[in-house]
């Protein structure tokens, strides 16, 4: 198994440094997301909170690159995919992690009906205010899917302008904008990117490497007519053309992960674009009482140039709520729904949510007590171009309770309980061939998590424990014979682990952080054609996930970087029996940048996997997709006025 080299990790034991060029000082952050705010300090649940400050330090290319190399996340592209990655959080593995959490910008779900994972990639890192992560948590405003927890991400408001390009290796560019005005009458904000790429593989014997195209533009709009009203519009228009390389066999991976391998069914492109228009409006009846809706259209078109293939989507979405917050009470309800349409050219499948929810939070003194309800409805239907319409329907239920114990201004303990679920997507219901299988039971999950909190100044570290035990996981049943391959369900599992995170502040030079997951994702019960899995592990997953990260501020102006990410190895995403010859190689990669910043503008040199250390993505034996595999470099400049 490779190991983490020894530089590296001594560097990263050593060093890091603060970001700030003032004095370097940690304070409990609100988590404005969730359907209650709450200062992350009383949270009852187990949370992250990322900053619009710690994505620009970051230097990123896109928010898959800030969530796998700072949060307890994982990102992955998805069999080589750049732009639509897979997430994992918490061990539900690379192939399906992704559906067990949601994902929302300013409220909007960036779930598909679908197996595309969310497209990450349409939200800019300049336009982004901040992250937050709730972990196995949070089922009464996320719903459908918030098994894993939920990703919050949420856009800013500034009276900037700001200007940025980076190039590097590979024939990359990118240009991005932001511009912002606000003020007691109207508040806009307006982003743009558009990116380009070379590639690194090769996907023929002509020279042609996977390159990609990418252009993005959205706007916010707030205008507040009287004092107590607030009405909003947004756009978003996103279009990207990617070429990625099929698969290779461990000896064509091992020889040279940038070959086209001659073993794989060749390269595939994919012309994507999503184009969302919503709006909103928000009535405060007086400083407590407060009446919130939004609503969003959303048209998608995917279409498989190489496989003569098209897919249009339509997606409506709307939330309604009443809160209420007072100094000891908080309290919200609600009712939003989401309704999904895939068109192509042989049938018309649909998948409609409709939820009503309610939450209330009493704090008095040291005590924090939070608890909610939401009761979801998800209908199915498949009109095909020929024969029967079918359709199915479910009722789900969530349940969350949850504890906040402050034992003083700097010390907390929580404990929390969720009963959450998720609707199969509407793919779970073909075959491989794409003919109709049959509908597929939702699973069902009871998660338990207990953590302690500790900010100060100087540090702030988290620690959690979680348990989830689950009735009908989601998976695919991939056949070794190829005869009886088929989604289906897990009868029993349960998954496991800690979560440990430190950020200690030596002094105005040296800072200290480390994000530590480990997880256990185990098979209860399970029989499919024969095989019994009961007592295995669930493939792609990996017990030890390490993120380390060291700065060097010689002076205000400048912040050397040195990041370090580590996931042990696990069984190929495909190897349910845990018996296939080749397993998920160990990911290993160390990255550095340097960046010097003025008042109105910033420079940055950056290089990924310094150590040139090969990774990949196995789905099964001799069928490798390599990621990160080679030393890249990145030089940019931000304008800031």
């Amino acid at each position: 198994m490779p190991k983490i080299s020894k530089l590296s990790i001594c560097t990263a034991l050593l060093l890091n440094i603060t970001y700030a060029q003032e004095e370097i000082t940690l304070q409990p952050l609100i988590v404005v997301s969730t359907p209650i705010e709450s200062n992350e300090l009383f949270a009852v649940e187990s949370v992250e909170v990322y900053t619009q400050s710690d994505i620009e330090k970051s230097h990123v290319q896109n928010i898959y690159e800030f969530l796998n190399k700072n949060s307890s996340l994982t990102a992955l592209p998805s069999y080589g995919n750049p732009f639509t990655q897979k997430l994992d959080l918490r061990g539900f593995g690379y192939e399906n992690g992704y559906q067990n959490i949601v994902v929302k910008v300013n409220g909007r779900r960036l779930n598909n009906i679908d197996m595309v994972p969310q497209l990450l990639s349409s939200i800019s890192p300049n336009q982004i205010e901040r992250i937050e992560i709730i972990k196995s948590s949070n089922i009464v405003d996320g719903g459908d899917g918030a098994v894993a927890g939920v990703v919050n991400i949420i856009t800013k408001e500034s009276d900037e302008i700001e200007i940025g390009t980076y190039a590097g290796t590979y024939g990359t560019f990118d240009g991005n904008f932001y511009i912002g005005h606000t003020n007691d009458l109207i508040s806009l904000n307006i982003a743009g990117e558009a990116k380009k790429s070379g590639g690194v593989r090769y996907i023929d014997d002509n020279g042609n490497r996977d390159s990609s195209k990418f252009t993005n533009f959205s706007f916010e709009l707030a205008y507040n007519p009287i004092e107590d009203l607030q009405l909003r519009l947004n756009g978003l228009t996103s279009n990207i053309d990617v070429w990625y390389a099929g698969s290779l066999t461990k000896d064509e991976y091992e020889n040279d992960p940038f070959q086209k391998g001659d073993s794989n069914w060749g390269a595939t492109q994919q012309l994507y674009s999503n184009d969302v228009i919503g709006g909103g409006l928000s009535y405060f009846f007086n400083n407590k009482l407060s009446l919130n809706s939004n609503f969003s259209h959303e048209y998608k078109t995917s279409e498989y140039v190489t496989y003569a293939t098209k897919s249009n989507y339509i997606y409506n979405s709307f939330d309604i709520d009443l809160t209420y917050n007072s100094q000891n009470w908080k309290f919200k309800t609600g009712i939003d729904g989401f309704y999904g349409d895939r068109k192509n050219s042989s049938d018309t499948t649909t998948k409609d949510n409709l939820s009503i929810y309610i939450l209330g939070e009493y704090r008095y003194f040291k005590h924090t007590l939070k608890a909610g309800y939401r009761h979801e409805k998800v209908n199915y239907k498949y009109t095909p171009s020929s024969g029967k319409e079918l359709s199915q329907k479910s009722s789900l239920n969530g349940v969350e309770l949850g504890y906040n114990y402050a034992i003083d201004s700097k010390t907390s303990l929580f404990a929390n309980y969720t009963k959450s679920y998720q609707a199969p997507d509407i793919d779970r219901f073909f075959t491989w061939g794409g003919a109709f299988n049959d509908f597929i039971d939702p699973m069902k999950a009871n998660s338990y998590t207990a953590g302690y909190n500790y900010i100060t100044k100087r540090n702030k570290f988290k620690f959690s424990f979680y348990y989830i035990d689950l009735k009908n996981e989601i998976y695919y049943y991939s056949d070794p014979n190829y005869v009886n391959s088929k989604n289906t369900n897990i009868d029993k599992s349960h998954k496991y682990g800690f979560d440990f995170y430190d950020n200690y502040i030596f002094n105005e030079e040296l800072n200290g952080v480390l994000n530590y997951n480990y997880v256990v994702a185990k098979i209860d019960e399970e029989i499919e054609s024969g095989e019994d899995y009961s007592g295995k592990d669930l493939p792609g997953v990996s017990n030890h996930n390490i993120k380390l990260t060291l700065n060097y501020l010689p002076n205000k102006n400048t912040t050397f970087s040195l990041t370090q990410i580590y996931r042990s190895e696990a069984y190929a995403a495909n190897d349910f029996a845990n018996n296939f010859e080749q397993k998920q190689d160990a990911y290993s990669s160390t990255n550095f940048s340097v960046t010097y910043k003025e008042k109105r503008w910033s420079a940055f040199l950056k290089i990924e996997n310094i150590f040139n250390q090969k990774n990949g993505i196995w789905i099964k034996d001799d069928a490798i997709y390599p990621v990160n595999f080679t030393t890249t470099a990145y030089a940019g400049v931000n304008l800031r006025y």
